[in-house]
């Protein structure tokens, strides 16, 4: 697995929480069962998982930092 500086994931969090944003806003705008609802729901989802396993990691890292002082 590659590793990630502090930065570089604080930073993909910032993006992928903007655009998870975008998409919740756009999804109300679908209709259901339609191909773009489904995909943005996925889509959704997946931002959902890749905030939850970024906040793990940055979770993760903490002791590192604190040890490294």
């Amino acid at each position: 697995m590659s590793v990630y500086t502090t930065e570089e994931l604080l930073e993909a969090k910032r993006s992928i929480a903007s655009t998870l944003g975008k998409c919740e806003k756009a999804v109300l705008k679908l209709a259901p069962g339609k191909s773009q609802h489904t995909l943005t729901v996925r889509r959704i989802r997946a931002f959902q998982i890749s905030l939850e396993l970024i906040d793990q990691a940055l979770k993760d890292a903490e002791p590192e930092i604190t040890t490294n002082l």
